[in-house]
């Protein structure tokens, strides 16, 4: 019957395509595959497999709200379909909802109760679970908390008379002292505690004066620098200084937001970053991104690092001082920078932005919340956002803001990029990513804006990936996460169903 023909025809060739999609999966080329498994579903929309390992697909790109959206799905096709809870779960654990997770790795478990890599995956969220159950009967409310701050007095800590790194010589943040510190980086070395605490602690009091929107002027013929997420690839980081100049009072540089986590030398990032901006405060601005937030530190690496890699002091002053960066920039009243997007609501202006009370972590709907994780979107109009925090907007939500507050154009960073930019929405707004190779197999360039004045026009220059010493992305992560994130070659191949 020529039904029955057409349904086995569509069939065959979703299955087809659903190879190919295997294919460009493993060579990391993710919104490739995401387009063939949704050719594959458009043939065969009940198999459960091409809605799961598009999931997959989606949570590589960190689009965890299309990747719990794919896994519903694959579940609702195929109820005992352990890899759609497997994958749904893995999405909700990336986004720090450990509750939603236990409950789609208890049903994993229920499936495949003789499969280890669910039982161990299920024990070690249960552990997630009860340690945030007794972190959140033992906080203390916001308004009685005490700064970790006030419990530090780095001038009583001894520096060994063996330690041959960096020193602060006083309360003077020489160039010599940041370059220095920064070969000690290279050669993974550390910086003793005390200077780090003193670092740091100078950052708090810098950030704490400053406002939610920070207003930057560029005189005539000067410039200044944006970069987009770094996430903790310090070598990137110093090959982006070895191309464009250290930062200084002529040459400035605005960061925006996601200097940690993924990346295992985020400690090495954010005290470069910070001890330039107390060597000069002029010579560069930096901003708060959506991984600039303990909920994500904790999954993401840059929690487990600082214990490491300094003590566990650091992972509360840094959670504190995170607080304190400002949410956005404007240069010469005409281009706002801001790390992930634009509003739920027309009508917001400048004005709001600069009312907002940052000091506190990010919460999970309002402009606030909307500044660090919303994304563009080719059509117009708003939609929900394929991370499942923030929202998608479209060009005409740019063209209204810009005409509202008299701006130019919009930069943000927040989404990898292959080129390291992208320019959307008419050229009224741009996305900058400053991490290439991101966690080591995105294979991405990196990229980064100068601006002139008077005119602001952006520059935009590319760069490749530099190598860097042998530690794997989130190699302090937990390790839960990181299996689930990143799996090994035996697992990825037994999750999509197909031979690398």
């Amino acid at each position: 019957m020529p039904g029955m023909e057409n349904g086995s025809s569509n069939a065959s060739r979703a299955e087809e395509i659903k190879n190919q999609a295997n294919e460009a999966f493993k060579a990391h080329k993710y919104g490739q595959a995401i387009d063939l498994y949704t050719q594959a579903i458009e043939l065969n929309s009940q198999n459960a497999v091409y809605w799961a390992n598009r999931s997959f697909a989606h949570t590589k790109l960190e689009e965890y709200g299309s990747a719990i959206q794919d896994a519903t799905k694959a579940i609702e096709v195929d109820p005992k379909y352990s890899k759609g809870y497997y994958r749904r779960g893995a999405a909700y654990l990336a986004m720090g909802k450990f509750k939603e997770a236990l409950k789609d790795f208890q049903q994993v478990k229920r499936i495949s109760p003789s499969d280890p890599d669910a039982t161990k995956k299920l024990k070690e969220c249960e552990k997630a679970v009860m340690k945030l159950k007794f972190e959140e009967a033992i906080s203390v409310p916001e308004s009685e908390r005490r700064s970790v701050a006030d419990s530090i007095d780095y001038h009583t800590i001894d520096v060994e008379p063996q330690y041959s790194g960096a020193r602060i010589e006083g309360d003077v943040f020489t160039l010599d002292f940041v370059k220095k510190m920064m070969d000690d980086f290279k050669n993974q070395k550390f910086l003793h505690k005390r200077y780090a605490f003193q670092i740091v602690l100078q950052m708090r009091d810098m950030l704490r004066a400053l406002p939610s929107l920070v207003d930057i002027e560029v005189p005539d013929v000067s410039h200044l620098t944006v970069c987009g997420d770094v996430h903790g690839q310090f070598y990137d980081l110093i090959n982006i200084f070895e191309l464009n100049g250290l930062p200084s009072e002529e040459n400035p540089y605005l960061f925006n937001g996601d200097f940690v986590d993924r990346g295992s030398f985020s400690v090495e990032v954010i005290l470069t970053l910070f001890a330039f901006k107390c060597m000069c405060p002029s010579a560069i601005y930096l901003a708060r991104g959506n991984h600039e937030s303990k909920s994500m530190n904790k999954i993401y690496g840059f929690e487990g690092e600082v214990r490491s890699k300094l003590t566990e002091t650091f992972v509360e002053l840094f959670a504190e001082v995170f607080c304190y960066l400002p949410l956005a920039h404007v240069i010469n009243q005409k281009v706002f920078v801001v790390h992930g997007g634009l509003f739920s609501v027309d009508g917001v202006k400048l004005s709001d932005i600069r009312a907002i009370d940052r000091f506190c972590e990010p919460p999970e709907e309002g402009l606030m919340c909307e500044l660090l994780w919303s994304d563009p979107q080719p059509y117009p109009g708003r939609g929900p956002s394929k991370r499942g925090v923030g929202l998608s907007f479209g060009g005409d939500v740019t063209k209204r803001f810009l005409q509202d507050n008299n701006l130019d154009l919009v930069v943000r960073s927040h989404e990898v990029k292959d080129e390291g930019y992208e320019i959307e929405h008419d050229g009224k707004l741009i996305t900058v990513f400053s991490a290439p190779n991101y966690c080591d197999q995105m294979g991405n360039k990196g990229a980064f804006i100068r601006f002139e004045a008077p005119d602001l026009k952006p520059n935009i220059v590319t760069f490749s990936a530099v190598p860097h010493p042998d530690v794997k992305p989130m190699a302090y992560a937990n390790n839960f996460l990181l299996q689930s994130l990143f799996p090994s070659r035996r697992q990825a191949e037994k999750w999509l169903g197909v031979s690398f």
